[in-house]
């Protein structure tokens, strides 16, 4: 039995990349039962596919008139399904939500795009990178001399399949009251966008501007900066607010008066120059033994192959090893209801014949779904 506070829920996912599949490993995580509809001789499946933990995949051809039966049939058992095609595929495949909610109006049907389903770009191929910089927030993110992207985070995964998983769920409640479910359109754009109200709401109150490295949170300020060690690692400092900050000076040792002027922007650039000399005259694990666990607002900068062994991270099983494979554990913590991996990454096809049985497929259906070559 599947452990988590998402425990009963009954979700279809269509096969995708990226966003789609961390959408489903976070619902997974939190124990709802997620069945992954793959590509009918798509490969075999990876234990490196770390978002694709915790699921079962039926493997089907959905050119075939009896695989999109079959489909219909799962969603007509479900609470949600999701899926992250272009706009239009699902339709063309007889699987769109005009169908699905006809059969089933409780269905919340989710539908993850980049630019979302409508609008100039709607048909557009695009990636992580591009839906960000219509926002904003990737103008808002890099060095003096460029945009830099910030991996896949505020895109792919913040800005989709976060909300897609937040939307989803909200649309499972209102449909559990109301018997009435809809159509959830999650663009990453609109999700990227949605991340960046704070610093909307800065730049109208005039303390945030367009040029980078120039505000207070993008490393503009000396305070809130990411500075090199004698031996080459790097450090984290945050030290915002006015109580910090004098425990910075107080274990840096500096006593300079310039560094008074804490919030005078003209200054920042000669105070960060000032403090990276500083910080460059002892090694991450000095700096480390004089700040761990201090006010400083402070962490040394890890790499992936150092975070999972650090002590906070240890200590709070941050991470797991799942078939040997180093990965973040399930997040948030619930404390009656805890979730866990419900698995390592499925091959592709691998639970075609036993989930089908436990939605409610008979034997004699899935007989007919073999012979058809739908599955």
């Amino acid at each position: 039995m599947a452990s988590g506070p998402l425990s009963g829920l009954k979700i279809v996912e269509f096969a995708g990349i990226g966003p789609g599949p961390f959408c489903g490993m976070l619902l997974s995580d939190l124990g709802a039962d997620v069945v992954r509809i793959d590509r009918k001789g798509a490969g075999r499946g990876s234990k490196f596919d770390v978002t694709g933990r915790g699921r079962r995949s039926i493997a089907l051809d959905l050119k075939s008139p009896a695989a999109v039966e079959a489909c219909l049939k799962l969603m007509d058992g479900a609470d949600a399904v999701f899926e992250g095609f272009r706009p239009g595929v699902m339709e063309r495949l007889g699987l769109g939500p005009d169908v699905a909610l006809k059969r089933n109006p409780k269905l919340v049907f989710g539908r993850m795009t980049g630019w979302g389903q409508f609008g100039p770009y709607a048909k557009a191929a695009g990636h992580d990178m591009n839906y960000i910089a219509i926002t904003g927030a990737l103008h808002a993110i890099g060095t003096e001399d460029k945009p830099v992207p910030p991996l896949n985070l505020v895109g792919d995964f913040g800005g989709g399949a976060l909300y897609l998983a937040f939307g989803l769920l909200a649309g499972v409640i209102h449909a559990r009251a109301t018997g009435q479910g809809q159509v959830i359109d999650c663009a990453m754009s609109d999700g990227a966008a949605s991340l960046m109200a704070m610093f909307y709401g800065m730049k109208g109150s005039g303390m945030w501007g367009n040029d980078r490295r120039t505000n207070l949170l993008d490393g503009g300020a000396h305070f809130y900066d990411t500075y090199q060690c004698s031996d080459g690692k790097w450090i984290s400092i945050g030290s915002i607010e006015p109580q910090f900050y004098a425990l910075l000076l107080e274990k840096t040792g500096i006593t300079d008066p310039a560094f008074a002027n804490q919030m005078s922007r003209e200054a920042w650039p000669d105070l960060s120059a000032k403090l990276a000399t500083v910080i460059a005259t002892k090694t991450q694990k000095d700096w480390c033994d004089l700040m761990d666990g201090t006010d400083v607002c402070f962490a040394p900068v890890l790499d992936l192959d150092e975070a999972p062994k650090h002590a906070h991270n240890v200590a709070r099983q941050t991470f797991i090893e799942v078939e040997g494979v180093v990965q973040p554990a399930p997040a948030p913590r619930f404390s009656a209801t805890p979730g866990q991996v419900q698995g390592p990454p499925p091959a592709i096809g691998g639970h075609t014949e036993s989930a089908l049985l436990d939605w409610g497929f008979s034997g004699s259906e899935i007989d007919a779904l073999k012979s058809a070559g739908a599955v």
